[in-house]
């Protein structure tokens, strides 16, 4: 693990930027640390999560390819433990590739070769969901406090990941509402998104079972439209 020298401490929130090619490396590190953020730095999967495990950054940028311990590997370690933010960096274009990591926890993901400016963009709006709210939000038997990240069905808490959070808070936000997956993109991403929108579906798949019957509401898909929450209000 290395530090760039000119990373800013005091103004930034730490990233942990996991991949085994230097120069690749070196030039995320460079554009993040000029923008304010403190770069933690590992080469393999190994050395990542033990980087994670003493650390706990703010956000990881994961290579799905690794020696020692790849991405999908390195995914399931931190998701097994916390909802740390984590953007998945892959040099495979294929959807499967892509829906492994999101069906592993990941909240994004971007192929290589990514512009820097992209992937800054996408580091702050990641993080821009962990800002905390101070209210609660309430639909049939879930309720979810925002500031805590938490959300519970019937009294019993369910675990979701950071993107999961999201895009279930931006439904709740919008009840009875059809929403596109383009909108649910922008707002939930926090960019303007070019590209599958099987993201959003496997997203919302995995909200529908995670959330089960007991929930007393239903996240509707509108043929052609969107998604749209509907349910019992308390």
């Amino acid at each position: 693990m290395t530090e760039p020298k000119n990373a800013a401490p005091a103004a930034g929130r730490v990233v942990l930027v996991v991949e085994d090619e230097a120069a690749i490396r070196d030039l995320i590190a460079f554009h993040l640390s000029r923008e304010g953020f403190t770069v933690l730095e590992a080469e393999d999967g190994l050395s990542a999560v033990a980087t994670w495990q003493r650390e706990r950054p703010d956000l990881v940028l994961l290579d799905l390819m690794l020696p020692e311990m790849d991405g999908l590997a390195v995914c399931r370690a931190i998701r097994r433990q916390a909802m740390t933010p984590i953007l998945m960096l892959t040099a495979k274009g294929e959807e499967a590739d892509r829906v492994s990591g999101l069906d592993l926890g990941a909240d994004d993901y971007m192929v290589k070769p990514f512009s820097p400016r992209e992937l800054v963009a996408r580091v702050r709006a990641l993080l821009r969901r962990t800002a905390p709210d101070d209210e609660l939000l309430r639909m049939g038997q879930l309720v979810m406090d925002r500031p805590a990240q938490r959300v519970t069905v019937s009294g019993q808490a369910v675990t979701l990941t950071l993107t999961e959070f999201s895009l279930l808070r931006c439904l709740l936000e919008h009840p009875g509402r059809v929403l596109s997956r383009r909108f649910l993109l922008q707002e939930v991403w926090g960019y303007d998104f070019f590209g599958d929108s099987r993201t959003v579906d496997v997203h919302i798949h995995h909200l529908r079972e995670k959330l089960g019957d007991g929930a007393a509401l239903v996240i509707e898909t509108v043929r052609g439209a969107g998604y749209r929450l509907v349910g019992e209000e308390p």
